[in-house]
C-alpha cells in the first residue's frame, strides 16, 4: 500500500485469517526462453472489524502467498462496522476500478462480486450490497474496495462531529 492510512492497527497474528484473492502466473522473458514467477494478492482480517491486503511474487506458488500474507499483516486498517454491515453508502476508486457498497438488511448476506467478496467478509461484514463498475482486475477492485472502507465514517464520530444524538444521524 503506498498511501500512509490513518487507521491503520496492530492485530494479534492468532485472529488473522488469511484468504488468496488472485494467483497469478508471469513471464519474463530470456535469452534461453521465457522464466516464469507468480504474484499472489492476498487478504487477511480477524472478521472483526480488522483488515489488510498485500501483493507478494515469487518463483514458487506458495512463496508468493507467503510473502502477500506477511505483506498484508503490515498494512491493516479498522473498518466501521454497524449491524454487521456498513454504516452507510460510499464509492471508491482505484485506477480503473469503481466500487460502490450499500447497507444491507440483516439476513441479506454479502451480495459482492469475487475480489470484493474476499475483502469484505475478511473485514466481518455480513449484510452488503456491492457492485464493482470498470476493471474487474482483481488488483484494482481490492484497492478500490479499500478506498471505500478508509473513506467509511462511523455513526458515533459523525454523531460526536456534529454534536447531536446518535439517532439524529440516522433520521435526519
Amino acid at each position: 500500500m503506498s498511501q500512509i492510512n490513518i487507521r491503520s492497527v496492530k492485530a494479534s497474528e492468532a485472529d488473522l485469517k488469511e484468504r488468496v484473492v488472485a494467483i497469478k502466473r508471469v513471464a519474463k522473458v530470456v535469452k534461453g526462453g521465457r522464466r516464469f514467477s507468480f504474484s499472489a494478492i492476498v487478504v487477511v482480517g480477524d472478521s472483526n472489524g480488522v483488515v489488510g491486503y498485500g501483493l507478494g511474487k515469487a518463483n514458487e506458488v506458495t512463496d508468493a502467498i507467503t510473502k502477500g500474507i506477511e505483506d498484508a499483516k503490515k498494512n491493516l486498517i479498522k473498518v466501521p462496522v454497524l449491524k454487521a454491515t456498513v454504516p452507510h453508502e460510499i464509492l471508491g476508486k482505484y485506477s480503473g476500478g469503481f466500487v460502490l457498497l450499500k447497507p444491507a438488511a440483516a439476513g441479506t448476506g454479502v451480495i459482492a462480486g469475487g475480489a470484493m467478496r474476499a475483502v469484505l467478509e475478511s473485514a466481518g461484514i455480513k449484510d452488503v450490497l456491492a457492485k464493482s463498475k470498470g476493471s474487474s482486475n482483481p488488483h484494482n477492485v481490492v484497492k478500490a474496495t479499500f478506498d471505500a472502507l478508509l473513506k467509511m465514517r462511523a455513526p458515533h464520530t459523525v454523531a460526536h462531529q456534529r454534536g447531536v444524538a446518535l439517532t439524529k444521524v440516522f433520521n435526519g
